[in-house]
C-alpha cells in the first residue's frame, strides 16, 4: 500500500497530521496484515461450497484493466468466509489456475461444489459428484447454501 493511500485513509478517519515516518510505518503494518491474511492456512476448516468471481478494475497511471479474483467459502457452520483475493492481468485460465492452485497449496481441499459465472477459464464449475443427485431433505443444506451464495452475489453488487 502506498504512503499516499495510507495518508488518505488516515484523513478519512479524522487523523490530519501524520509524519512521513508514521505513514510509512502504518503502510508497512497494513502490508504485513494483508500478507498474513492472504497466506493463512486453509486446512483447519472444511469448506464444502466455494464461490469464485472476478471484478475488473481500471488502474491509475497506465490505463490497464486488472482483475481482482476472489474465492468465498461456506464453512461447516454455514458462515461465508473470504478464502482468497488476488490480482491478475487477465481473467483467463492461467490466472484462475494460479489462483486456485494457491488456495490448494494453502490447504483448501474436499470442495464438493464450486459456483462460478461464465468467465473465461471457468472450466471448474463443478468439482463434486454427490450434490446434483440429492433429493428431498438431503437437498435442503444445498438449497440453503445456494441461497446464501446468491445473497452474497447480490449484496456485493
Amino acid at each position: 500500500m502506498s504512503t499516499r493511500r495510507v495518508e488518505r485513509l488516515a484523513e478519512t478517519l479524522g487523523v490530519t497530521k501524520l509524519s512521513k515516518s508514521q505513514v510509512s510505518e502504518m503502510a508497512a503494518y497494513l502490508d504485513e496484515q494483508v500478507a498474513a491474511f492472504r497466506n493463512r492456512p486453509l486446512d483447519s476448516e472444511h469448506y464444502t461450497f466455494v464461490r469464485i468471481d472476478a471484478l475488473t478494475i481500471k488502474t491509475r497511471g497506465r490505463v490497464v484493466n486488472v482483475h481482482g479474483l476472489i474465492a468465498v467459502g461456506i464453512n461447516a457452520a454455514g458462515q461465508r468466509e473470504v478464502l482468497g483475493l488476488d490480482m491478475a492481468t487477465s481473467e483467463d485460465g492461467a490466472g484462475w489456475t494460479a489462483f486456485l492452485r494457491g488456495l490448494a497449496a494453502r490447504g483448501l481441499s474436499s470442495v464438493e461444489l464450486v459456483v462460478s459465472d461464465a468467465h473465461q477459464g471457468g472450466w471448474w464449475v463443478r468439482l463434486g459428484r454427490r450434490c446434483p443427485g440429492r433429493r428431498g431433505s438431503a437437498a435442503a443444506p444445498i438449497a440453503a447454501v445456494t441461497k446464501s451464495l446468491v445473497a452474497f452475489d447480490i449484496g456485493a453488487r
